[in-house]
Order: C-alpha cells, then structure tokens, then sequence
C-alpha cells in the first residue's frame, strides 16, 4: 500500500482535490439521517414545531410566562420577543443556539401553565396570577413546586418535558388562531428541499470524485508503463535473462492495471471510508440513544471476520501473480513455436501443459473469489443483525418514551454508514494484498540497475573523434555470462579494420555470436577492453557507440508497418534514395517492386507475412542504408540461397569501402575472400589469416574446410 501511496503523490493536487470533495459528501451523506429524523420527530409528531419556544404568543402568556420563569432567565425571554400592533408578541431571536438556550428555560414553565388549563387542573391561570398577587403564594414557592413535579418524572423527565413543551406551543398557535397544517407542511416542505440539496450536492462530488479519480489512476498506469518500458529498454542481456520476456509483459500490463485499479479504489473508498466512519461516531454520540454499545459490537465482529478471511487468503494472492506469469510464459512459448509443435504432432502435449497451467491459476482464483463471495454475504448478516438489535433495544426506549422514533432511524442509519465504512476498507484490504505483489514486481524492474551504463566524462580529458573511422579492436577480451562459471570468450586479439572484411568461423557453440554482441554493448566484457577508433567502448556513451553500427541478427526482426518504415529504421535522416540503394544491395529491390505497393506494402507482426530469406535481406537493407562505420553480420546470410549470397556480398563490398565488416558464418562459402578470418575453438583464436593461409596451418579450419568443400575448392591442400 505505501509503494501505492508513493505513485499517488505524484498527483498531489488531484489528490488533495479528492480529499476535499471527500469530506463534503461525508458530511452531506451524514446530514441526511438527522433531516430524516427530523421530519418524523418533528414533521409528522410534532406538526413541524421544532423547538418549544412559541414563535408567536398572546399577551396574556406572555405576561404569566414572566411569572414562572427565574429571574436569572428573564432577560433572556425578554430580550427574545418583541410586541406586534395587535398586541401579541413575536419571536425575534430565531437562531439555532438562541432557541436552544430559551427551550431550556421555557419548557418547564410553558408545561406547568398549560397543565392549568386542564379540565382536571385544580386552580385555573387567572387563579394563579390571584395568589401571587395576593400574596398567599410566592414566586419561588412556585418554582420548587414546579422543579418537584419534574423530578417526579423521573429518568424520563427532559424526554416527556420537551414533548409536552411541544403541545403547549401547539395550543398557544391554536389559541392565536394559527394553521397547524400549513405550519407542518411548511416544514416538511423546507425540510425536503434542504434533503433534495444535499442529495445534488452528493451526486456532483461523487462525479467528480470519480472522475478526478479515473484520471489519476490512468496518469499513474501510464507513468508506471513509461517508467516500466523505459527501464527495460536500457536493461542489458544480464538483466533480460534475469526477467523472463514473459514475466516482462505481465508485469508492463497486468501488474500495473492492478496498481491503477486499487489506486481508483484508494481515492474513491480508503480515504472515503475513516472520514465516513469517523463522522458517524460523532453523530452517533450526540443522538443520546444509550446504544452506543451496539457499534462496538458492529465493528468487532467485522474486524474479526476480515482477520480470519485475510490469513487464509493473503498466501493465495501472493501466489497468484506468479501463477499469471507462468501462464503467460507457456501460452507465448506454444504460440511462437506452433508450427514445430505441429510438425512434431505434439498438440496434445502441450494442450496438456497450458491446461495444467491454467487450472492452476483457475484454482486459485477460485479460491480467492470464494473468499471474497463468502466475506458479502456475512457482512450483509452482520449489518442486518445490527439493524435487528438496535430495533430491538430502540422499540423498548421508544416504549418508555425515553426516545423518539426519528432517533432510533438516525442510529439506524449512522451505524450502517458505520459498518459500511469498514466493509468498505474490509473490501479494499482484499484487493491490497494483490496489487501489492503487483507493485513489488514493478517496484523490481524500476530498481533494477543495469549493468550497462554510460559513464559521465571520458578518462584523462578524452575527447570522441568528430568523424569515425570505425576500427575495431579486440584487447585480451574475456567474458562470461552471469552465473555462469567458465568464460564463454578466452583472451580474444584482433582488429578490425576500416575497408576490410573480418569473418568470425567456428564449430556451434564456439562464441561466435557471443563476440559479435560485445560490440554493441549488448553485454560487457568482463576482462580486457573493445575498442573503437582507440576509444574503450565503455567510455563512449551507448547512443553514440551504436549509431555507428549496424547490426544484422542471426534472425530477421522485422516490425510492423510497412517496408518504408522498416527499411528507415536507423533514423530519420535516411532518405529515399538511399533506403532504395540499401534494398538493392541487399538483393531486395526485384521482390519488393513485385508487391502491388511496393516500399508502403505492410509487413506485420514480426514478419510473419514475408519469407525467411525475405525477412533477412530486409534486415540487411536496414543496416546498410543507415551507413554505419561498422557493419556486423551475426550469420545473416544463411538464409540466403549461393547465388543470392554471392551477389549480395559483391555488392556489398562496394558499398562498403570504408566500413569495418565483420560477419559471423557457418558456411565457408560466405568468408573466402574476407580479408582475415577469425577461427574460434570452444571460446578461444584457433587461427587468423587469409583463407590459404589457414589452409595451411589451422587444423580447427581444414576440419571445417574438408566438411564444406569439395576437393577442386580445397585446391589440393593436404588436410
């Protein structure tokens, strides 16, 4: 998760954004309950009469109100009313704070005159007033009688105080001639229109919740995709034998989708979740139902739930990742050797192994998906069972009138934003341990540090040459792959001039391609120097070392496009004329003018649409028409037939004067007139010379010889 956190602040106003947006629709979704209780409470029960503070009243009450209220109250009550023309009085003070403080002085004193209006009172309002007038009954006489029938109410008394209060508004509006029911329906209406506002407001920030969320999770992908790519591109051969090409592109696509979707949910919900949550227990609090315990209870079993469902899932994510790749590697290596699969009639076999891998994965998927189908509906079981105690408990306080209806909806409704809060993260944490095996793969490449690097200065003040003669030279080069423990190359001397043809030969397994790859950095040596025009190619940066090469693999890579674009493939600056002369070099012109539109004909997919032969004069075209200093043929001409191979190399001599050629071969035929020829034995120079002159003298290259050619060919040298 904090790997996660890291990707995100990369977008920390968009994030911030979020939050802010967050927090406004916590606290429209937590107001809603309090409105929905307040129209049942006050709305419905009580006729739309919030508070028991009369917004208008007679003189006469007004007048005796003054004689139940303390003094210490009394400025308060005179200060909140004023007198009207007709001579009633009217509320002035209507704040929510104000009206709090006048209740609390009001109710007991609007109940106490009320209940004298009573058929079965015992004395009558004007009664009173008589007696306090007289004398025979004292103000603070009165105001304990008052406190004592209030104490009488007992645990219930502020309940039943303020519901009374209540109706002793309610008949002070009717007294005055009011409209109950437009007083009720103008507060529901109120109430609804306020609740409809909330409800907009809700629905614009959860849009834009979502969409600020989209995008950042789509900024995160594409960065990570940029990142990911970037870093494989500059990996040497070490490091792409250490990732699988499989393993690669499980980690380029699905791994980051993982990390996009739950950095989503992360906005959307994680941080969405505790502001909820956090805002419902303030609610909670300050609804003095008494059941506040239930949430405790809520929230304990679901924290027990998620403990249990996570122990037993969290291995299985951890492996499910591994799983992927290995399904990845087995369905790429049965589609990209299909035809020798074929050949071999062995469908069936490896029908077997992808199906063996892909149950595997099934399987655990399964597993997963039964956890997570398994953990909905028992969170469903808990919240209902929830919801059926706090009816319960409620009905029994609504039962002895310690708590009203409206009430026990609101604790209802906050404690299922409660609970849905960590269902929320609960559903969340299912989905955190995937994606952060997910961003640990990624997190892997990101760190990798290639082993191949460029330096920052050249050694002692060295400059690189403004122009490349491209000589090549080999100093006491040694070189083993990782992990392996013999040297695959042994002490290798040579040099490679500009204008000649230097030509690698050797047995299979011998390091010929070993030592083409050195050249370009592909892998570096691990003893010795390779140098060009003097310069240690480790010391010239890899940009421009490799623009100074042209390299033709052993096997024709062609990508998609057309021809055009394969054929300028080295850079811009190729022109027509020169990506035209390439393709005749190489042989390629008469094939490609066949093609109905001809360089613009597509090539698709790893060439699959053109012949071998077709595919590696393609690749010889490319390599010539960037004009390299140096040109290096790893066994590229072996798909060509003797008359194409011929031709070829004639006109390619030609064109390549000034160049350095080195070419790796299997065949003889192919080096006989290169101007020196490497003989490679098990990683080590058996021979250097003209073709006669190891003739003469190499025994590794007669054995070659005496193999491929005819005796007329091996001119009557003894081998």
């Amino acid at each position: 998760m904090f790997r996660i956190m890291k990707y995100l602040k990369e977008s920390k106003a968009a994030v911030l954004a979020v939050i802010v947006l967050l927090v406004l629709q916590a606290a429209c979704d937590l107001a809603l309950p309090q409105y929905t209780s307040n129209i049942v409470d006050v709305g419905i029960q009580q006729n739309g009469i919030e508070y028991a503070v009369p917004k208008q009243m007679r003189a006469e009450t007004w007048e005796d109100l003054q004689l139940l209220i303390p003094d210490t109250d009394l400025e308060l009550f005179l200060e909140s009313y004023e007198e009207d023309t007709d001579g009633s009085y009217h509320l002035t003070r209507k704040g929510k704070k104000q009206q709090e403080e006048l209740e609390s002085c009001l109710a007991l004193p609007l109940v106490f005159l009320y209940s004298l209006e009573d058929a079965s009172a015992t004395i009558t309002r004007e009664q009173l007033r008589e007696a306090l007038e007289m004398g025979m009954l004292t103000k603070e006489e009165l105001l304990a009688s008052m406190e004592e029938s209030k104490a009488s109410m007992g645990d219930m008394g502020e309940s039943m105080l303020a519901q009374r209060a209540v109706l002793a508004v309610q008949g002070e509006y009717e007294a005055l001639g009011l409209d109950l029911h437009d007083i009720q329906m103008g507060y529901l209406w109120q109430s609804g229109a306020k609740m409809l506002g909330i409800s907009i407001v809700i629905t614009l920030t959860a849009v834009l919740v979502g969409l600020l969320s989209a995008r950042t999770g789509a900024k995160i992908g594409r960065n990570l995709r940029e990142r990911v790519f970037h870093k494989v591109v500059s990996f040497s051969g070490a490091e792409m034998d250490r990732f699988s090409t499989a393993s690669l592109i499980t980690r380029s696509t699905n791994d980051i989708q993982q990390v996009q979707m739950v950095a989503v949910m992360l906005l959307r919900m994680v941080i969405y979740s505790p502001i909820l949550g956090i805002g419902g227990v303030i609610k909670v609090s300050n609804t003095r139902t008494g059941m506040s315990w239930v949430i405790g209870v809520a929230v304990g079993a679901i924290l027990l739930l998620v403990v249990i469902l996570m122990s037993i899932a969290m291995p299985k994510f951890k492996k499910m990742q591994q799983l992927v790749d290995r399904l990845n590697l087995v369905a790429r290596e049965i589609l990209t050797g299909v035809s020798v699969i074929r050949a071999f009639s062995r469908e069936q076999h490896e029908e077997e192994r992808f199906d063996a891998a892909n149950r595997d994965l099934m399987k655990t998927q399964l597993f997963t998906n039964r956890v997570m189908n398994f953990m909905m509906p028992v969170m469903m079981l808990v919240m209902n069972g929830i919801t059926v105690l706090i009816v319960w408990v409620g009905a029994k306080g609504i039962d002895m009138g310690s708590l009203q209806v409206g009430d026990m909806m609101a604790f209802i409704t906050y404690t299922m934003q409660i609970v849905m809060s960590f269902l929320m993260l609960t559903m969340i944490s299912v989905m955190l341990p995937r994606a952060g095996v997910a961003a640990g793969r990624i997190e892997e490449i990101l760190e990798t540090k290639p082993m191949i690097e460029d330096k920052n200065d050249l050694p002692n003040g060295q400059r690189l040459p403004a122009e490349w003669k491209g000589e090549v030279t080999f100093e006491h080069v040694s070189f083993h792959y990782p992990g392996a423990e013999g040297n695959a190359l042994e002490d290798l001397n040579f040099t490679a001039r500009p204008g000649e043809t230097t030509a690698v030969i050797g047995s299979t397994g011998c390091g010929k391609s070993t030592l083409i790859h050195l050249i370009p950095r592909f892998y570096d040596v691990t003893k010795g120097a390779i140098k060009l025009d003097g310069i240690d190619i480790r010391d010239i940066p890899q940009e421009t070392l490799r623009k100074q090469l042209g390299f033709v693999p052993q096997k024709g890579v062609l990508f998609s496009g057309d021809i055009r674009s394969n054929l300028k493939f080295g850079g811009e600056e190729i022109s027509e004329e020169d990506m035209k002369e390439a393709a005749r070099i190489a042989q390629a012109e008469e094939f490609i003018k066949e093609k109905p539109d001809g360089y613009d004909s597509h090539i698709s997919q790893g060439g699959t649409n053109v012949s071998g032969g077709q595919k590696q004069r393609l690749s010889i075209a490319r390599a010539i028409a960037k004009k390299p200093k140096v040109f290096l043929f790893d066994d590229s001409f072996s798909a060509l037939d003797y008359k194409t191979d011929v031709v070829l190399r004639k006109a390619l001599k030609g064109k390549t004067g000034d160049a350095a050629v080195i070419i790796v071969a299997q065949r003889i035929s192919t080096i006989l007139h290169a101007d020196q020829i490497l003989v490679l034995d098990e990683g080590r120079i058996a021979g250097i010379g003209t073709h006669e002159e190891l003739l003469a003298s190499c025994e590794a290259y007669q054995e070659i010889a005496k193999s491929q050619l005819s005796e007329a060919e091996l001119g009557g040298v003894g081998v």
